[in-house]
């Protein structure tokens, strides 16, 4: 990787009203990048403010604004940060690179470019930048921020998803070479939604019983599930999370042990969702003789296509499912 830029001063700012130009906090939110990024960039490579209020403080002009713009677009495409940044001043003194002045290092990989969003919320935008760049800080800001912003129903359908599913898209069509992207992005969503979930409430009564999630066997897809589990702690519901891959013996097992009001089975493919065992939950029975029950069966993913057995419920989405079971419940 070049040095260039390394050793070249950034430009001597010059004043500006104290209303001008934008504060880093303030553009690290616009362009969906973390303000240490800006700072290290500023630091390392001279992209930063050039501008100060009269009270002495840094602000980015329009024209910071269009190199830095320029920078993210570059580092997103999979060039190196010093190789962009000479590139992105050039561009703010001589407008548009050429071929000649964005030099992809031969043998690097490019996997790294822009997601196919469509249309989408501006913050998955903003967190797609941040998981092409594989920036740890900006994504755990970021999805924090959707989370405490719109909640996690609205998050995880409208913001969390689309880009996941962006970055899916570009993995299958990359040879596998997006895997570290994909990875580092669903490490992060599944931290953010841990931590808003608050701690496990007890089940009032021995019969009231828990809503209990579990993915069907060998099924390794949990994030659906944890979306569901955050949304339902912060509703107030006892709710119980077994996991990936859950043995049929093991899921008969805490069925019996919790007498849940509802089991939610995921299944992202086919090959997992099987009918058989939807039937066999929803005949699960306990309690004295007059007033057994049984729990209610919600299927979730795309893996059950249309296998739905009598007696079963399907809900469309994460928020149809947190209604369903908070109607179930007693809590609607």
């Amino acid at each position: 990787m070049t040095t260039a830029g390394l050793d070249e001063p950034p430009p001597e700012p010059s004043a500006v009203p104290g209303g001008a130009g934008l504060t880093t906090g303030v553009l690290a939110r616009r362009l969906g990048v973390s303000p240490m990024t800006l700072r290290s960039w500023d630091r390392r490579y001279g992209i930063g403010p050039t501008a100060r209020t009269e009270g002495g403080h840094r602000r980015w002009t329009a024209a910071d604004v269009a190199t830095v713009e320029e920078m993210c677009r570059l580092t997103a495409t999979g060039i190196p940060p010093a190789d962009a940044a000479r590139a992105a001043r050039t561009a703010a003194a001589a407008g548009p690179p050429t071929a000649e002045t964005v030099r992809v290092p031969a043998g690097r990989s490019r996997a790294a470019g822009a997601l196919p969003l469509g249309d989408v919320r501006q913050e998955c935008r903003g967190l797609a930048r941040a998981a092409v760049r594989l920036d740890a800080p900006a994504l755990e800001e970021q999805l924090t921020a959707v989370v405490e912003r719109y909640g996690v129903v609205v998050a995880w359908q409208e913001v969390m998803v689309p880009t996941l599913h962006a970055v899916g898209r570009r993995w299958a069509s990359s040879e596998d070479q997006y895997v570290e992207v994909e990875h580092l992005l669903a490490w992060h969503v599944s931290t953010v939604l841990r931590r808003s979930a608050p701690p496990a409430v007890p089940v009032p009564s021995p019969t009231a019983g828990c809503v209990l999630l579990a993915c069907a066997p060998g099924e390794q897809h949990t994030l659906p599930l944890e979306a569901l589990h955050a949304a339902l702690g912060r509703e107030g519901l006892p709710v119980r999370m077994l996991g990936a891959a859950v043995p049929v013996e093991a899921l008969d097992a805490a069925v019996r042990r919790l007498g849940p009001v509802a089991v939610v089975l995921w299944a992202q493919e086919s090959a997992r969702a099987v009918p058989a065992l939807a039937r066999h939950v929803a005949g699960q029975r306990w309690g004295m003789k007059g007033a057994r029950r049984g729990p209610a069966v919600l299927l979730g993913g795309p893996g059950w296509g249309r296998s739905q057995p009598a007696g079963v419920l399907r809900p469309a989405g994460l928020a149809q499912a947190v209604e369903t079971l908070r109607a179930l419940y007693g809590a609607g």
